[in-house]
């Protein structure tokens, strides 16, 4: 008989609620579920590819390990036998340091990822420690950290009642949000415009966000530094910085008015292109609107100056007055899992970086990461603390990462190589062991980061649709076990206890004498549930167990996580500072001295003939979801975006050839008036014509990979994220 299920979508920062409608073991409908709290019924395409993914034949069920250059199935306990067998001599030879860790983006979408891999990262002990925050998103938590004092202390446009908002660098009409979970921006967008808001975007291509918005404004790739600082720059000069209640919040504010005092807009225009009068109105506007929000995403993150940037967006938020203000730029505050919720409100430890470097290239640590870029470097040069072995989580920075072609040859090189993903890619075609986790359906799900990050606050949890096959672990257990091999326990562990003394020690560190009182109060969860309990708990919202009876539990928000109740809303987002601060001060930092130190680097470069940026297309938010034939149908999405006028004077056909400094690729030509004269696009997350790829879909369309073109030595210095955008290219018929 069909039943229908609650499930949140775990495919992309949206976190959509739906309704998963099943007859046995099949899934016969995923449509929006119409009452969640949260998403209200919206659905992308990616959402219904959750059937393809638990159905696909490609998609791994039984560990592999490589014998003789070919995987072969092979038992969990036969897996770690491999394991103990080859990578602990390694570790025990060379030391912790020989072994790295690469963590890819679809870990921030499984809490049993997010939550243990920490553990693993402590086990290894390890200061090579890679992700893809380093691809896209460390800039933003760098610059959060050093204002506000954590890393995810990131503000947010308060959409719902915003009038004025300036997007630079993203697409939300595509992505519905990245660090901004915003599901059906389209409609969100929509009522904005209707009640007489006014959105303007910022981006070298005419977008789907700038095709809806009011005003498109096409930038020269890599400007948004100089277009930025001119408009703080017009703040401070024409005398519209009114920092309202902010003022006695703050640090800094001369120091920030006298880094942006060069940075007039008629000095920076050319090498931002956009007009200094332009720079001006924009600023004006912003200043003048009863609520605004500067949004600045990817766009502004995968550049050189990508920190700066990010710390420019929150500056010009706070010299407006609209920084933690309704209808502005705002904290959320999640339920569970967030450090600006927990410890004393108002100041804190703040963020340190550079507390380690790496050996080679001498990049510093942020946030506990070393930048992916420095990853095959750090395994193909020979000497003292030479990575030896890997093990990735989710991971396919040969697709991902800049210097593709030289990862994937570093990682042939390895001693050891272990993979825990689902399916045989690009990088795990490289592993000796692979350990598959569990189809989305067949696991629990709680969204750990992205409430942090949501427009509106709310709650919610969805349990598996599916068992997962007898003899499966989940993978947390897998991870737990994959600890205890690492500290000596040997193979023959008990995982639950294990779990026991981790859940132990995370209690006893707030709870102290009153430690067995907390995890009897816990019982009867297990893993990852009760780590969820535990955290809603003690959250701001949380029953403080039994001192607030009307507070969330998780067997609170598991009864409203329904298909007829849809999760609990926990109101729109309120101003928090100075509460949600973290930094020693207390306060704002306005100008902390690395970003001024970096933003004096800025100036104006000259134009190359072409600037190669990226894109985003709804289908493809990953690289394995070209696999997924709901998502891979359609047109070809890995195509040369080309300006028509650029195509006819080079007199491109149907392939053009691009040449980078490092390498060099040939590429369908589409044309598009969209795109800059000058400007040209490709996505990123294709090439899946590699030997040894095991994706039956994505090879009929494989595409070509982006980051061939695209230089590892090239990054923001502050936080080490790689550099993406406004890379100079040649354009040549094929």
């Amino acid at each position: 008989m069909p039943e229908s299920h609650y499930r949140i979508c775990p495919l992309c920062e949206a976190c959509c609620g739906l309704e998963v409608k099943t007859d046995g073991g099949r899934v016969i409908a995923i449509r929006g579920a119409d009452n969640d709290v949260f998403s209200h019924g919206y659905l992308c395409p990616k959402g219904v590819s959750l059937k393809d993914l638990h159905e696909d034949p490609d998609r791994l069920r039984t560990p592999l390990i490589k014998r003789d250059g070919r995987f072969v199935p092979a038992t969990w306990d036969e897996a770690f036998a491999e394991i103990e067998r080859r990578l602990l001599p390694l570790r025990r030879e060379h030391g912790p340091e020989a072994v790295a860790l690469s963590i890819g983006n679809p870990a921030a979408h499984k809490v049993s990822l997010l939550a243990y891999t920490p553990r693993l990262v402590r086990a290894l002990n390890t200061p090579n420690v890679f992700s893809a925050s380093t691809l896209d998103q460390m800039p933003k938590q760098l610059s959060a950290g050093l204002m506000f004092g954590h890393w995810l202390s990131i503000p947010l446009p308060d959409i719902e009642r915003c009038d004025y908002l300036l997007i630079l660098g993203g697409n939300p009409m595509v992505s519905n949000g990245s660090l901004w979970t915003v599901p059906d921006y389209r409609g969100k967008a929509k009522a904005m415009r209707a009640r007489g808001g006014r959105i303007v975007v910022v981006d070298p291509r005419r977008s789907e966000t700038a095709a809806a918005a009011d005003e498109h404004l096409a930038i020269r790739p890599g400007g948004d530094a100089l277009l930025l600082a001119g408009i703080a720059h017009t703040l401070f000069d024409e005398g519209l910085v009114k920092l309202g209640r902010l003022a006695e919040h703050v640090n800094g504010l001369d120091d920030a008015r006298a880094a942006v005092a060069r940075f007039a807009p008629e000095a920076t225009a050319a090498g931002c292109g956009i007009a200094a009068e332009t720079q001006r109105r924009i600023a004006r506007e912003l200043a003048a609107a009863p609520h605004a929000a500067v949004y600045g995403r990817i766009g502004t993150c995968t550049t050189r100056f990508g920190t700066v940037n990010s710390w420019l967006v929150d500056l010009i938020n706070v010299l407006t007055g609209n920084l933690d203000r309704e209808g502005g730029a705002m904290f959320a505050k999640a339920a569970a899992f967030a450090a600006n919720t927990q410890g004393r409100p108002g100041s804190g430890k703040g963020v340190t970086t550079g507390r380690r470097r790496s050996r080679v290239s001498g990049a510093p640590e942020v946030f506990g990461e070393l930048p992916i870029t420095v990853m095959a470097e750090e395994m193909d040069t020979p000497g003292p603390g030479q990575v030896k072995a890997l093990i990735t989580v989710a991971s396919n920075p040969v697709l991902s990462a800049p210097g593709g072609p030289r990862i994937a040859r570093a990682l042939e090189g390895l001693d050891f190589m272990l993979s825990l993903d689902i399916y045989v890619n690009e990088t795990t075609r490289h592993a000796d062991v692979i350990l598959p986790g569990l189809s989305p359906l067949e696991d629990l799900h709680f969204d750990v980061a992205f409430p942090q990050l949501s427009h509106r606050n709310h709650a919610r949890f969805s349990g598996p649709v599916f068992d997962a096959a007898p003899g499966t672990p989940q993978e947390w257990q897998t991870i737990l076990r994959l600890c205890a091999l690492l500290e000596g326990r040997g193979l023959g562990v008990d995982v639950q206890r294990l779990d026991d003394e981790a859940i132990e020690a995370d209690v006893r560190r707030f709870a102290g004498d009153a430690t067995p009182a907390v995890l009897a109060a816990l019982e009867p969860w297990r893993g990852p549930e009760r780590l969820i309990d535990l955290q809603l708990r003690v959250g701001p919202y949380g029953d403080q167990f039994g001192r607030k009876p009307d507070g969330l539990t998780l067997a609170k928000v598991k009864a409203a996580s329904t298909v007829e109740d849809g999760g609990i809303d926990l109101g729109a987002l309120t101003p928090r500072i100075p509460e949600v601060l973290r930094t020693p001060s207390g306060r704002v930092e306005l100008a902390p001295s690395s970003i001024l130190a970096d933003l004096a680097e800025v100036k104006a470069q000259p134009a190359p003939a072409f600037s190669l940026i990226g894109r985003r297309d709804t289908r493809s938010g990953n690289s394995w979801m070209h696999n997924l034939p709901v998502l891979a149908k359609g047109p070809e999405r890995c195509t040369l975006l080309v300006n028509p006028g650029d195509a006819e004077r080079l007199g491109l056909a149907e392939y053009a050839r691009i040449r980078s400094a490092v390498g060099e690729l040939v590429a369908r030509v589409e044309r598009s008036a969209d795109m800059s004269p000058g400007v040209v696009s490709l996505p990123h997350g294709w090439g899946h014509d590699l030997d040894g790829v095991q994706l039956g879909v994505a090879r009929e369309r494989p595409g070509v990979n982006l980051n061939a073109l695209l230089d590892d030595a090239e990054r923001d210095p502050l936080s080490g994220n790689a550099v993406l955008s406004g890379v100079a290219v040649e354009i040549s018929p094929a």
